[in-house]
């Protein structure tokens, strides 16, 4: 079997032009950095059911401990959870468990390009300016993995039936 050239399978691995783009949120997880400031990272990818372009493209958002107090701004979380559509009122069983409620959900972003300095050296920065909600909730996007399949649902209550061929040993 030989390999064919397609087109259709090109894509562009620059930075997201500035705009606006729906977004699936892939995780949302505690970081810190080399230099030791904690943040939140939401890891969004660009939906591929919806016909906008850089589909499947990542975007990030970091919201970064405050300095002064060592604590996240409260009322931005608040505002990523309703805009994401976390449930109002839920409780969950640790901040974890809250920033992997976030896995899966929709919103609107609005992605803008600026340079910025830092110890004399500048970067260039793609940047999400603001978050609404999205105009499509329902999500249809397809996972993408290595092998092209649509990641499963391992949520509460799935199981994967396993038999002795499915081993390896």
């Amino acid at each position: 079997m030989g390999f064919k050239v397609n087109y259709d399978e090109a894509q562009d691995f620059g930075a997201v032009p500035d705009g606006t783009y729906e977004v699936v949120i892939f995780n949302a997880r505690e970081d810190v950095t080399q230099g030791g400031a904690e943040n939140i990272n939401f890891d969004m990818i660009i939906r591929n059911d919806i016909d906008q372009p850089r589909k499947n493209s990542h975007l990030f958002h970091k919201l970064w401990k405050a300095k002064a107090t060592g604590k996240y701004n409260r009322g931005m979380i608040m505002y990523l959870a309703k805009t994401f559509g976390l449930q109002d009122g839920k409780d969950y069983a640790s901040f974890e468990d809250f920033l992997n409620d976030f896995s899966g959900k929709v919103a609107k972003v609005q992605v803008k390009n600026e340079e910025s300095e830092y110890n004399g050296k500048k970067y260039e920065n793609t940047n999400i300016k603001k978050f609404e909600a999205s105009a499509f909730p329902q999500l249809q996007h397809v996972w993408k993995t290595n092998n092209k399949e649509e990641v499963p649902d391992f949520g509460p209550g799935t199981s994967i039936d396993i038999n002795d061929d499915d081993l390896p040993f």
